[in-house]
Protein backbone atom coordinates (compact mmCIF):
# COMPACT_ATOMS: atom_id res chain seq x y z
CA UNK A 1 0.00 0.00 0.00
CA UNK A 2 1.51 3.34 -0.92
CA UNK A 3 1.75 6.22 1.45
CA UNK A 4 0.98 9.08 -1.24
CA UNK A 5 -1.63 12.01 -0.20
CA UNK A 6 -4.76 12.10 -2.08
CA UNK A 7 -7.96 14.09 -2.54
CA UNK A 8 -11.03 13.06 -3.36
CA UNK A 9 -13.20 16.05 -4.40
CA UNK A 10 -17.10 14.92 -4.45
CA UNK A 11 -19.66 17.11 -6.45
CA UNK A 12 -23.12 16.25 -4.09
CA UNK A 13 -20.90 16.00 -0.95
CA UNK A 14 -23.42 15.88 1.48
CA UNK A 15 -26.03 13.32 -0.12
CA UNK A 16 -26.11 10.03 1.03
CA UNK A 17 -23.93 8.45 -1.65
CA UNK A 18 -21.00 10.48 -0.47
CA UNK A 19 -21.81 10.62 2.99
CA UNK A 20 -21.54 7.32 3.16
CA UNK A 21 -18.77 6.73 1.11
CA UNK A 22 -16.62 9.49 3.62
CA UNK A 23 -17.94 7.38 6.60
CA UNK A 24 -16.60 4.20 4.81
CA UNK A 25 -12.92 5.52 3.88
CA UNK A 26 -12.96 6.95 7.79
CA UNK A 27 -13.68 3.65 9.02
CA UNK A 28 -11.77 1.57 6.62
CA UNK A 29 -9.10 3.99 7.47
CA UNK A 30 -9.20 3.12 11.35
CA UNK A 31 -9.72 -0.82 10.55
CA UNK A 32 -13.25 -0.50 12.11
CA UNK A 33 -14.75 -2.31 8.75
CA UNK A 34 -13.67 -4.87 6.72
CA UNK A 35 -13.58 -4.59 2.89
CA UNK A 36 -16.40 -6.92 2.47
CA UNK A 37 -18.53 -5.24 -1.53
CA UNK A 38 -14.60 -3.56 -2.45
CA UNK A 39 -13.97 -5.36 -5.55
CA UNK A 40 -10.23 -3.86 -5.48
CA UNK A 41 -10.03 -5.85 -2.16
CA UNK A 42 -10.39 -9.61 -4.03
CA UNK A 43 -7.19 -11.70 -4.91
CA UNK A 44 -7.69 -10.03 -8.72
CA UNK A 45 -5.75 -6.92 -7.38
CA UNK A 46 -3.47 -8.39 -4.90
CA UNK A 47 0.36 -6.43 -5.74
CA UNK A 48 -1.56 -3.59 -7.71
CA UNK A 49 -0.38 -0.54 -5.71
CA UNK A 50 -3.97 1.11 -5.10
CA UNK A 51 -4.04 3.92 -2.47
CA UNK A 52 -4.45 3.22 1.22
CA UNK A 53 -7.62 4.42 2.85
CA UNK A 54 -5.53 6.45 5.61
CA UNK A 55 -3.99 8.28 3.25
CA UNK A 56 -7.17 9.53 1.24
CA UNK A 57 -8.51 13.53 2.38
CA UNK A 58 -12.15 14.45 1.21
CA UNK A 59 -13.76 17.99 0.14
CA UNK A 60 -16.39 18.98 -2.18
CA UNK A 61 -18.73 20.84 -3.63
CA UNK A 62 -22.80 21.01 -2.47
CA UNK A 63 -25.53 23.40 -2.85
CA UNK A 64 -27.23 22.04 0.75
CA UNK A 65 -26.12 23.41 4.03
CA UNK A 66 -25.26 20.68 5.88
CA UNK A 67 -22.47 18.28 7.51
CA UNK A 68 -20.83 15.24 7.01
CA UNK A 69 -21.97 13.93 10.60
CA UNK A 70 -25.45 15.45 9.76
CA UNK A 71 -26.13 13.80 6.88
CA UNK A 72 -24.46 10.34 7.95
CA UNK A 73 -27.02 10.51 10.96
CA UNK A 74 -29.93 11.27 8.82
CA UNK A 75 -29.20 8.66 6.57
CA UNK A 76 -29.25 6.22 9.90
CA UNK A 77 -32.34 7.53 11.43
CA UNK A 78 -34.35 7.42 8.42
CA UNK A 79 -33.02 3.86 7.24
CA UNK A 80 -31.84 2.45 10.19
CA UNK A 81 -28.44 1.82 8.71
CA UNK A 82 -24.84 2.55 10.24
CA UNK A 83 -23.81 1.38 14.04
CA UNK A 84 -23.45 4.46 16.37
CA UNK A 85 -19.85 3.26 17.66
CA UNK A 86 -19.00 3.44 14.30
CA UNK A 87 -20.48 7.28 13.67
CA UNK A 88 -18.95 8.04 17.25
CA UNK A 89 -15.42 6.70 16.31
CA UNK A 90 -15.77 7.89 12.58
CA UNK A 91 -16.64 11.72 14.14
CA UNK A 92 -13.25 13.43 13.60
CA UNK A 93 -12.87 12.50 10.21
CA UNK A 94 -16.43 13.34 9.44
CA UNK A 95 -15.54 17.03 11.05
CA UNK A 96 -12.60 17.73 9.58
CA UNK A 97 -13.49 17.06 6.33
CA UNK A 98 -16.72 18.70 6.58
CA UNK A 99 -14.94 22.08 6.69
CA UNK A 100 -13.22 21.04 2.68
CA UNK A 101 -16.81 21.44 1.32
CA UNK A 102 -17.78 24.91 -0.66
CA UNK A 103 -21.21 25.90 -2.33
CA UNK A 104 -21.54 24.24 -5.48
CA UNK A 105 -23.72 25.14 -8.69
CA UNK A 106 -27.31 25.61 -9.95
CA UNK A 107 -26.53 26.72 -13.03
CA UNK A 108 -28.16 24.64 -15.15
CA UNK A 109 -29.13 21.82 -13.07
CA UNK A 110 -32.40 22.24 -13.61
CA UNK A 111 -35.48 23.47 -11.85
CA UNK A 112 -36.03 20.43 -9.83
CA UNK A 113 -32.37 20.41 -8.12
CA UNK A 114 -32.34 24.14 -8.02
CA UNK A 115 -35.80 23.90 -5.51
CA UNK A 116 -32.98 21.82 -3.12
CA UNK A 117 -30.62 24.88 -2.72
CA UNK A 118 -30.07 26.43 0.19
CA UNK A 119 -27.07 27.78 0.04
CA UNK A 120 -27.63 31.43 -2.05
CA UNK A 121 -23.42 31.19 -2.88
CA UNK A 122 -25.08 28.44 -5.51
CA UNK A 123 -26.87 31.09 -6.94
CA UNK A 124 -25.14 33.66 -7.42
CA UNK A 125 -22.81 32.72 -10.77
CA UNK A 126 -24.36 34.15 -13.90
CA UNK A 127 -22.64 32.73 -16.58
CA UNK A 128 -20.82 29.08 -17.04
CA UNK A 129 -17.47 30.58 -17.32
CA UNK A 130 -17.93 32.25 -14.21
CA UNK A 131 -18.99 29.00 -12.49
CA UNK A 132 -15.95 26.95 -13.61
CA UNK A 133 -13.91 29.61 -12.21
CA UNK A 134 -15.03 29.24 -8.94
CA UNK A 135 -15.26 25.32 -8.96
CA UNK A 136 -11.38 25.79 -10.40
CA UNK A 137 -10.55 27.96 -7.35
CA UNK A 138 -11.65 25.63 -5.06
CA UNK A 139 -9.95 22.46 -6.76
CA UNK A 140 -6.46 24.60 -6.70
CA UNK A 141 -7.04 25.59 -2.70
CA UNK A 142 -7.96 22.16 -1.92
CA UNK A 143 -4.90 20.65 -3.23
CA UNK A 144 -2.78 23.16 -2.25
CA UNK A 145 -4.15 23.33 1.11
CA UNK A 146 -3.76 19.68 1.41
CA UNK A 147 -0.71 19.07 0.50
CA UNK A 148 -2.12 16.13 -1.89
CA UNK A 149 0.10 14.23 -4.37
CA UNK A 150 -3.11 13.43 -6.62
CA UNK A 151 -6.61 14.94 -6.60
CA UNK A 152 -10.19 12.94 -8.29
CA UNK A 153 -13.58 14.60 -8.75
CA UNK A 154 -16.32 12.27 -8.47
CA UNK A 155 -20.18 13.18 -9.12
CA UNK A 156 -22.91 11.75 -7.16
CA UNK A 157 -25.18 14.64 -7.14
CA UNK A 158 -28.86 14.38 -8.39
CA UNK A 159 -30.06 13.31 -11.78
CA UNK A 160 -30.36 16.18 -14.10
CA UNK A 161 -32.67 15.94 -17.06
CA UNK A 162 -31.56 15.06 -20.47
CA UNK A 163 -29.72 17.20 -22.85
CA UNK A 164 -29.77 16.74 -26.50
CA UNK A 165 -26.52 18.40 -27.45
CA UNK A 166 -25.95 20.89 -30.16
CA UNK A 167 -22.96 22.11 -32.10
CA UNK A 168 -20.85 23.73 -29.00
CA UNK A 169 -20.60 20.08 -27.82
CA UNK A 170 -18.55 19.08 -30.76
CA UNK A 171 -15.38 20.97 -29.94
CA UNK A 172 -12.84 22.94 -27.53
CA UNK A 173 -13.27 25.56 -29.59
CA UNK A 174 -17.47 25.80 -29.59
CA UNK A 175 -17.68 25.20 -26.21
CA UNK A 176 -15.11 27.72 -24.74
CA UNK A 177 -16.44 30.15 -26.90
CA UNK A 178 -20.49 29.70 -25.61
CA UNK A 179 -19.22 30.11 -21.55
CA UNK A 180 -20.00 33.53 -21.78
CA UNK A 181 -23.60 33.53 -22.49
CA UNK A 182 -25.78 33.38 -19.88
CA UNK A 183 -27.96 31.60 -21.84
CA UNK A 184 -26.13 28.77 -22.74
CA UNK A 185 -28.04 26.31 -20.56
CA UNK A 186 -24.81 24.07 -20.61
CA UNK A 187 -26.37 21.29 -17.62
CA UNK A 188 -23.94 21.52 -13.99
CA UNK A 189 -22.70 18.59 -14.60
CA UNK A 190 -20.75 19.25 -18.00
CA UNK A 191 -19.52 22.66 -16.19
CA UNK A 192 -17.88 20.42 -13.44
CA UNK A 193 -16.22 18.33 -15.86
CA UNK A 194 -14.67 20.94 -17.76
CA UNK A 195 -13.60 22.50 -14.88
CA UNK A 196 -11.97 19.64 -13.63
CA UNK A 197 -10.80 17.80 -16.71
CA UNK A 198 -9.35 21.46 -17.52
CA UNK A 199 -6.95 21.55 -14.70
CA UNK A 200 -5.68 17.92 -15.71
CA UNK A 201 -7.97 16.44 -13.16
CA UNK A 202 -9.68 13.01 -13.48
CA UNK A 203 -13.58 13.27 -13.43
CA UNK A 204 -15.72 10.05 -12.32
CA UNK A 205 -19.59 10.38 -13.51
CA UNK A 206 -21.49 8.30 -10.97
CA UNK A 207 -24.75 9.64 -12.69
CA UNK A 208 -26.68 9.49 -15.95
CA UNK A 209 -25.97 13.02 -16.19
CA UNK A 210 -24.23 14.63 -19.09
CA UNK A 211 -20.86 15.24 -17.01
CA UNK A 212 -17.92 14.74 -19.19
CA UNK A 213 -19.63 12.50 -22.17
CA UNK A 214 -19.94 15.06 -25.25
CA UNK A 215 -16.78 15.09 -28.10
CA UNK A 216 -15.53 18.41 -26.27
CA UNK A 217 -15.10 17.44 -23.03
CA UNK A 218 -13.09 14.01 -24.62
CA UNK A 219 -11.22 16.14 -26.65
CA UNK A 220 -10.27 18.39 -23.57
CA UNK A 221 -9.36 15.24 -21.88
CA UNK A 222 -6.75 14.36 -24.32
CA UNK A 223 -5.62 17.36 -24.61
CA UNK A 224 -4.69 17.84 -20.64
CA UNK A 225 -3.53 14.22 -20.48
CA UNK A 226 -6.28 13.19 -17.89
CA UNK A 227 -8.97 10.77 -17.66
CA UNK A 228 -12.96 10.30 -17.33
CA UNK A 229 -15.26 7.44 -16.82
CA UNK A 230 -19.31 6.73 -16.06
CA UNK A 231 -21.76 6.79 -16.52
CA UNK A 232 -24.29 6.02 -13.87
CA UNK A 233 -23.24 3.27 -11.20
CA UNK A 234 -24.49 -0.15 -12.10
CA UNK A 235 -25.75 -0.97 -8.30
CA UNK A 236 -29.08 -3.44 -7.69
CA UNK A 237 -31.43 -4.07 -10.52
CA UNK A 238 -29.54 -2.64 -13.89
CA UNK A 239 -26.56 -5.22 -12.59
CA UNK A 240 -28.90 -8.24 -12.27
CA UNK A 241 -29.93 -7.19 -15.68
CA UNK A 242 -26.54 -7.31 -17.00
CA UNK A 243 -26.11 -10.90 -15.28
CA UNK A 244 -29.45 -12.38 -16.51
CA UNK A 245 -29.10 -11.69 -19.99
CA UNK A 246 -26.12 -13.30 -20.64
CA UNK A 247 -28.04 -17.10 -19.30
CA UNK A 248 -31.37 -16.25 -21.24
CA UNK A 249 -28.68 -15.68 -24.43
CA UNK A 250 -26.96 -18.75 -24.10
CA UNK A 251 -29.14 -20.90 -23.47
CA UNK A 252 -31.21 -20.09 -26.37
CA UNK A 253 -34.25 -18.56 -24.47
CA UNK A 254 -36.36 -15.98 -26.14
CA UNK A 255 -37.11 -12.86 -23.96
CA UNK A 256 -40.59 -11.62 -24.58
CA UNK A 257 -40.81 -8.91 -22.27
CA UNK A 258 -39.02 -7.31 -19.63
CA UNK A 259 -40.81 -5.68 -16.93
CA UNK A 260 -39.22 -3.70 -14.26
CA UNK A 261 -40.71 -1.47 -11.26
CA UNK A 262 -38.29 0.51 -8.70
CA UNK A 263 -39.38 2.48 -5.18
CA UNK A 264 -37.25 4.43 -3.21
CA UNK A 265 -38.36 7.37 -1.14
CA UNK A 266 -34.58 9.02 -0.91
CA UNK A 267 -33.17 12.95 -2.19
CA UNK A 268 -32.75 11.00 -5.56
CA UNK A 269 -35.98 9.73 -5.47
CA UNK A 270 -37.60 13.10 -4.76
CA UNK A 271 -35.57 14.34 -8.00
CA UNK A 272 -36.28 11.51 -9.97
CA UNK A 273 -40.18 11.67 -9.23
CA UNK A 274 -39.97 14.68 -11.82
CA UNK A 275 -40.63 12.80 -15.34
CA UNK A 276 -38.15 15.49 -17.03
CA UNK A 277 -35.61 13.97 -14.53
CA UNK A 278 -35.84 10.27 -14.48
CA UNK A 279 -35.72 9.86 -18.43
CA UNK A 280 -32.18 10.10 -17.46
CA UNK A 281 -32.17 7.50 -15.27
CA UNK A 282 -34.21 5.47 -17.34
CA UNK A 283 -32.63 5.68 -19.88
CA UNK A 284 -29.48 4.12 -18.66
CA UNK A 285 -31.54 1.10 -17.02
CA UNK A 286 -33.18 0.27 -20.01
CA UNK A 287 -30.64 0.13 -22.68
CA UNK A 288 -28.77 -2.88 -21.80
CA UNK A 289 -31.03 -6.13 -22.51
CA UNK A 290 -31.37 -5.76 -26.05
CA UNK A 291 -27.48 -5.14 -26.78
CA UNK A 292 -26.52 -8.68 -24.97
CA UNK A 293 -29.03 -11.20 -26.34
CA UNK A 294 -28.79 -9.07 -29.80
CA UNK A 295 -32.64 -8.27 -30.13
CA UNK A 296 -35.06 -5.88 -28.59
CA UNK A 297 -37.82 -7.64 -26.24
CA UNK A 298 -40.60 -5.52 -25.16
CA UNK A 299 -39.60 -3.40 -22.26
CA UNK A 300 -40.91 -1.52 -19.42
CA UNK A 301 -38.78 0.60 -16.47
CA UNK A 302 -40.71 2.78 -13.87
CA UNK A 303 -39.39 4.57 -10.65
CA UNK A 304 -41.60 5.70 -8.30
CA UNK A 305 -41.49 7.61 -5.20
CA UNK A 306 -42.69 6.36 -1.92
CA UNK A 307 -41.71 8.45 1.19
CA UNK A 308 -41.72 5.72 3.48
CA UNK A 309 -39.23 3.10 1.98
CA UNK A 310 -36.54 6.40 2.27
CA UNK A 311 -33.01 4.92 1.16
CA UNK A 312 -34.26 0.76 0.92
CA UNK A 313 -34.63 0.81 -3.06
CA UNK A 314 -36.72 -2.12 -3.97
CA UNK A 315 -37.27 -3.47 -7.42
CA UNK A 316 -39.28 -5.96 -8.15
CA UNK A 317 -39.04 -7.60 -12.70
CA UNK A 318 -40.75 -9.85 -14.47
CA UNK A 319 -39.35 -11.79 -17.43
CA UNK A 320 -41.51 -13.11 -19.68
CA UNK A 321 -39.78 -15.57 -21.91
CA UNK A 322 -40.13 -18.53 -24.68
CA UNK A 323 -38.90 -21.86 -24.21
CA UNK A 324 -38.56 -25.18 -26.22
CA UNK A 325 -41.81 -25.65 -28.51
CA UNK A 326 -43.05 -22.09 -27.62
CA UNK A 327 -43.74 -22.73 -24.31
CA UNK A 328 -43.97 -19.18 -22.39
CA UNK A 329 -42.53 -19.06 -18.88
CA UNK A 330 -41.72 -16.64 -16.49
CA UNK A 331 -38.48 -15.60 -13.80
CA UNK A 332 -39.34 -13.19 -11.14
CA UNK A 333 -37.09 -11.50 -8.42
CA UNK A 334 -37.16 -8.83 -6.00
CA UNK A 335 -33.98 -7.12 -5.15
CA UNK A 336 -34.37 -4.95 -2.06
CA UNK A 337 -30.71 -3.38 -0.82
CA UNK A 338 -29.98 0.11 1.14
CA UNK A 339 -29.05 2.09 -2.28
CA UNK A 340 -26.17 4.67 -0.70
CA UNK A 341 -24.62 1.04 1.20
CA UNK A 342 -24.81 -0.37 -2.53
CA UNK A 343 -23.30 2.61 -4.32
CA UNK A 344 -20.51 3.71 -2.24
CA UNK A 345 -18.09 0.91 -2.39
CA UNK A 346 -18.30 0.67 -6.07
CA UNK A 347 -17.32 4.70 -6.38
CA UNK A 348 -14.39 3.93 -3.51
CA UNK A 349 -13.22 1.12 -6.03
CA UNK A 350 -13.63 3.53 -9.10
CA UNK A 351 -11.84 6.34 -7.17
CA UNK A 352 -8.85 4.00 -6.26
CA UNK A 353 -8.58 2.72 -10.06
CA UNK A 354 -8.83 6.30 -11.34
CA UNK A 355 -5.87 7.10 -9.15
CA UNK A 356 -3.87 4.38 -10.43
CA UNK A 357 -4.88 5.35 -14.33
CA UNK A 358 -3.65 8.82 -13.78
CA UNK A 359 -0.55 7.90 -11.59
CA UNK A 360 0.50 5.51 -14.64
CA UNK A 361 -0.04 8.42 -17.40
CA UNK A 362 -3.15 6.90 -18.74
CA UNK A 363 -5.28 9.64 -20.91
CA UNK A 364 -8.90 9.37 -22.28
CA UNK A 365 -11.90 7.48 -21.58
CA UNK A 366 -11.59 4.61 -18.91
CA UNK A 367 -13.05 1.96 -20.36
CA UNK A 368 -12.01 -1.15 -18.50
CA UNK A 369 -14.10 0.33 -15.72
CA UNK A 370 -17.47 -0.37 -17.46
CA UNK A 371 -18.21 -3.12 -15.13
CA UNK A 372 -18.98 -0.55 -12.46
CA UNK A 373 -21.87 1.53 -14.86
CA UNK A 374 -24.96 1.11 -16.33
CA UNK A 375 -24.39 3.26 -19.36
CA UNK A 376 -20.11 2.58 -19.31
CA UNK A 377 -18.51 5.64 -21.70
CA UNK A 378 -15.92 4.05 -24.07
CA UNK A 379 -17.47 0.37 -24.06
CA UNK A 380 -20.45 -1.23 -25.71
CA UNK A 381 -20.14 -4.67 -23.85
CA UNK A 382 -22.90 -4.62 -21.37
CA UNK A 383 -22.03 -8.64 -20.50
CA UNK A 384 -21.42 -8.19 -16.74
CA UNK A 385 -18.95 -11.37 -17.17
CA UNK A 386 -17.36 -9.93 -20.40
CA UNK A 387 -16.99 -6.54 -18.26
CA UNK A 388 -15.25 -8.19 -15.74
CA UNK A 389 -12.68 -9.90 -18.15
CA UNK A 390 -11.54 -6.27 -19.31
CA UNK A 391 -11.71 -5.57 -15.78
CA UNK A 392 -9.23 -8.17 -15.20
CA UNK A 393 -7.39 -8.33 -18.33
CA UNK A 394 -6.47 -4.54 -17.21
CA UNK A 395 -5.49 -5.45 -13.96
CA UNK A 396 -3.29 -8.22 -15.38
CA UNK A 397 -1.65 -5.49 -17.48
CA UNK A 398 -0.59 -3.05 -14.75
CA UNK A 399 1.71 -6.39 -13.08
Amino acid sequence: MSQRRVGLWLIGALGGVASTAVLGISALSRKLSDTTSLVTATPMFKGIDLDDWGGIVIGGHDIRRSSYLEAVRDLQQRSNVFNEALIQACQPDLDKWSANVRPGTVLGSGSTISKLADMPEAKRVSTPREAIERIQADLREFKAKNKLDQVVVANVSSTEPVKELDEKYDSILRFSASLEAKDAAIPASALYAWATLDLGIPFINFTPSLGASFPAALELAKERKTTTCGKDGKTGETMMKTVLSPMFAHRNFKILSWVGHNIFGNRDAVVLDDPVNRASKIQTKDKVISSIVGYKPQTHVSIEYIESLDDWKTAWDQIHFKGFLDTKMILQFLWQGCDSLLAAPLLLDIVRLTLLAQRRGEVGILSHLACFFKSPMGCDEHDFFKQMDLLAAYVDGVR
